[in-house]
């Protein structure tokens, strides 16, 4: 902790403000090629930590006039929609309208000042983050069929930094930063202006990760929702991490919860796997020991397994940073089933059920890579697809939708929440771009 306090400390110092951009002196880079830090068994080297910690942000810029990200070969993309307010996560509903949650992180609660969190501060604003939530739901509707939303509208507001979002009978059930709400829907509804039902809190308080994500388990009968941790590696004290960094079970009759599974540090993206039933996830993993480590992954998810944060990573490779350690806990800890390369931020997850991309793509999984602010050199700002043979990943990640970072080093977007339509094409949530973009095969 000394060890951190004093970095930070020197990196405040040397942090100068010139022109709207942080320039930081850290000459701590990746020495591992990204392709290494993907698949079933990632290199990982030793932990590098630097008195410095490696920062490198990319600024957020607007795009440029009728540019866009750049489709892979074989694909081709379009403005689905724009002009929204930090689009984050997105839900396809039965009747092919397209709900997105624009969100950010709600206030934190007084507390002491912490220089971590100043200069942390400082960063997320330069990435485009840090802006006033606007905790509304959306409504997007292609009305004609051209894969361009034609109306846009506000479904849900006075929200509290709204994400997840499932629909069960009926039911629009939406993942506060504290709490699962629930609300009447009607198809083909344009708004709902229904009280909220609370079903369950959520931990919240400091929430270093606010983001929370909702599923429903395919019987009807229960919910699944993510809690991010409050920490980096339990540094606030693990008394702030009670119920965190896990997977919740609700269930529906009763409204108890439980943990389902835990040691997950920044869990989104939940997905049922279509080909074995499996709920699956994708997590950020930890920071501060190199721009090698720790490589983010997607994982499915045992009842009562534990993933390994904060004491372990990747299995059983002990952070020699958290105090007091539990073997015990490390010793059953899970290895994720597949590496997304480290600090690619890894937000967005989706299984491709479709046939619009030919068999090649089904059943497999497009991930949202928000990108990383803390590697040399930058990971992620990408959508990717991770082919699947029987329900496992079977091959190396494939770019979809690259051209984030403008030829400058601007990033003029940054996926989060990746969805199907209901014609197969592609949903990506742009919350720096302001932007939902839709991919589908180039004709």
């Amino acid at each position: 902790m000394k060890r951190l306090l004093g970095a930070l400390l020197v990196l405040a110092v040397i942090c100068i403000a010139a022109g709207g951009a942080l320039f930081l002196f850290s000459r701590e880079q990746a020495t591992v090629p990204i392709e290494q830090g993907y698949g079933p068994d990632p290199t990982l080297p030793e932990p590098n930590p630097t008195l410095i910690p490696t920062v490198n942000i990319a600024t957020a810029a607007p795009w440029p006039e009728r540019s866009m990200p750049i489709a892979a070969s074989g694909f081709a993309v379009n403005e689905f929609a724009g002009g929204l307010d930090h689009p984050r996560w997105l839900l396809v509903l039965p009747n092919g309208d397209v709900l997105v949650a624009e969100s950010d992180a709600p206030p934190k609660p007084d507390q002491s000042f912490s220089l971590r969190g100043w200069v942390m501060d400082l960063f997320e604003r330069q990435a485009g983050a840090k802006v006033p939530s606007a905790n509304r739901i959306s409504l997007l509707r292609d009305q004609d069929g051209d894969g361009v939303a034609e109306l846009t509208r506000p479904f849900l507001t006075g929200l509290n930094s709204p994400f997840g979002m499932t629909l069960l009978d009926d039911k629009l059930y939406v993942a506060n930063a504290d709490a699962i709400v629930a609300f009447p829907y009607q198809e083909g509804a344009t708004e709902i202006t229904a009280a909220a039902e609370k079903i369950v809190d959520l931990p919240a308080g400091r929430n270093h990760h606010w983001t929370k994500d909702v599923i429903a388990s395919r019987d009807g009968a229960k919910l699944y929702a993510t809690v991010g941790s409050n920490s980096n590696v339990g540094e606030n004290g693990m008394d702030e991490e009670v119920d965190r960094a896990a997977v919740h079970e609700i269930d529906l009759a009763t409204r108890q919860m439980r943990l389902f599974a835990s040691g997950l540090r920044n869990p989104n993206g939940l997905s049922w796997n279509p080909e074995t039933g499996e709920l699956w996830v994708v997590v950020n993993e930890r920071d501060e020991i190199g721009s090698d480590l720790v490589p983010d992954y997607m994982t499915s998810v045992r009842d009562g397994g534990f993933y390994g944060w904060p004491y372990s990573y990747f299995g059983q490779h002990v952070d020699e940073r958290v105090e007091p350690q539990k073997p015990e806990l490390v010793a059953k800890a899970v290895k994720p089933d597949y590496a997304l390369g480290p600090h690619t931020a890894s937000l967005g997850l989706a299984f491709n059920q479709g046939d619009l991309f030919g068999a090649a793509f089904k059943n497999g999984a497009f991930v949202g890579q928000h990108g990383s602010w803390n590697r040399k050199p930058r990971s992620g700002y990408k959508v990717i697809f991770i082919p699947f043979t029987g329900g496992k990943p079977s091959g190396p990640p494939q770019d979809v939708l690259t051209g984030f970072l403008s030829p400058d080093d601007k990033a003029y977007g940054r996926p989060v929440g990746v969805a199907v339509d209901r014609k197969g094409a592609l949903l990506v949530a742009d919350d720096v771009g302001n932007k939902i973009w839709r991919v589908v095969p180039a004709r």
